[in-house]
């Protein structure tokens, strides 16, 4: 079983040394892993989303057996950042999260909210800097690191 991405940075978390961290990275590299990356280290990058904690009920349900798995609802991140979707409104974004993060199993539904706000170095011990050498092709803030 693929793991989740909560898990993913758990394990990149615990990791002793930079380059483990950026094996680590190298090895779960997923198009949802990176967008959440630079959604938190990127400054250019600004969440549309009020900071602080998020009204939603958490799912119970047991890993495996979660309604859907954030590699793929990262595809709706583009909603919850500046420029992204200016057609919604306020209350339909935070509705929108809201149903996102309800989806998920309860420890990747506190990933988004920790990036959200640009905290996710809060819980895991990752850097921008470690991203970048895992990820040279990473496009921060329209230039490449």
């Amino acid at each position: 079983m693929k793991l989740l991405i909560s898990e993913v940075l758990q394990k990149i978390s615990n990791a002793k040394t930079k380059p483990e961290k950026i094996k680590l990275l190298q090895e779960h590299n997923s198009d949802g892993l990176r967008m959440l990356l630079i959604w938190n280290f990127d400054e250019s990058v600004i969440s549309e989303l009020p900071v602080g904690e998020v009204p939603y009920e958490k799912n119970e349900a047991p890993i495996g057996t979660e309604h859907t798995v954030l590699e793929k609802e990262s595809r709706l991140f583009y909603n919850f950042v500046q420029g992204g979707n200016n057609g919604l409104t306020q209350t339909r974004r935070e509705n929108m999260f809201i149903q996102l993060l309800e989806g998920l199993h309860k420890d990747d539904a506190n990933v988004v909210c920790l990036v959200k706000d640009k905290k996710l170095g809060k819980k895991y011990k990752i850097t921008r800097a470690c991203v970048t050498e895992a990820f040279p092709q990473i496009n921060w803030g329209g230039r490449t690191a």
